[in-house]
């Protein structure tokens, strides 16, 4: 059972374990976003035997020390790893003092400088939850606040019915800051979405509440959204397509029910002729009887002469 799950998964292209991701760092002041804990592979050169020494700094601290295929030192062996075949220089478990700029120099056999170049690693923490608060004015309008919890360098966008929210739908705020109020006219579904270089997450949203019904009554709502929890948004074709399902689940049920009942009476039909005709063959009666009557007949007939 296991290694049919395993399969399922592999077909369906998830895997077990950390991802590892790349960065191509051959051009200068490329810049890599990775997450805390995972994996990356920093491509430095083509193939290090091209070279006849090369150093690779960390804020001015050397890291990889080597001279063509055979690695000299590297300052953080107990995390990383460099093959020189194809120039890529590994960095598991990433935290945060991985991050910072990275510098490569390679030199010719003349021990004179051929290249400098630059690499930005910056490593962030992913969005785990995001947190929409609306809250109803007594003036009019709505303030609603979208937070969220993990990330490094959040950055916020909104929709109303699945479209950008526009200037001209706010009080008050900037559509791309995490507290807007919104005019007392805007109705529609709202929603929030939080997101950095490495992750994105969006709330399900809710539907504006009309402050005006309230009479100037405090009301507050809350959504919570966590990387532990989803939801969907019904539309009509998923709508549809659930009663499709459901449909085809109910015809599949009453075909097994027919195909059992079937069975049922087909069985009783057998097990009646059986009977039948074992009994027919255990009666005394019949032939059998016929001709001893007939033998015994023979037999008084021939005594008599």
């Amino acid at each position: 059972m296991e290694a049919v799950f395993g399969l399922l998964l592999m077909l369906l292209g998830v895997s077990h374990g950390v991802e590892t991701s790349f960065c191509d760092g051959r051009q200068d002041g490329a810049q890599c976003f990775r997450p805390l804990g995972e994996s990356v592979a920093l491509r430095l050169m083509d193939d290090a035997s091209k070279l006849s020494r090369y150093q690779w700094f960390k804020n001015h601290t050397i890291i990889l020390n080597g001279r063509k295929n055979h690695v000299m030192s590297n300052l953080m062996e107990n995390s990383s790893s460099f093959s020189p075949s194809d120039g890529i220089f590994r960095i598991d478990n990433l935290s945060r003092t991985d991050a910072g700029e990275y510098t490569l120099h390679s030199f010719d056999l003349r021990g004179q400088k051929l290249e400098l170049r630059s690499l930005q690693l910056t490593i962030q923490a992913p969005v785990s939850s995001v947190l929409l608060v609306s809250e109803c004015l007594s003036q009019g309008g709505m303030r609603v606040s979208c937070s969220s919890e993990g990330a490094d360098g959040p950055q916020y966008s909104w929709t109303l019915d699945g479209h950008t929210l526009t200037e001209a739908q706010l009080l008050s705020g900037n559509k791309d800051s995490n507290n807007i109020t919104l005019r007392q006219d805007v109705s529609g579904q709202l929603d929030c979405s939080v997101s950095n270089h490495i992750s994105r997450m969006s709330t399900c949203g809710f539907r504006l509440t009309d402050c005006s019904l309230f009479n100037g009554t405090h009301l507050s709502q809350r959504l919570l959204v966590s990387s532990e929890s989803w939801c969907t948004k019904p539309t009509a074709d998923t709508v549809a397509s659930s009663v499709d399902h459901s449909l085809l689940i109910c015809g599949l049920r009453a075909a097994v029910v027919t195909l059992i009942l079937t069975g049922i009476a087909a069985c009783y039909v057998w097990r009646k002729k059986k009977y039948e005709t074992a009994e027919g063959s255990a009666a005394p009666g019949g032939m059998d009887q016929e001709n001893s009557v007939v033998m015994v007949e023979m037999r008084s007939s021939a005594s008599e002469l």
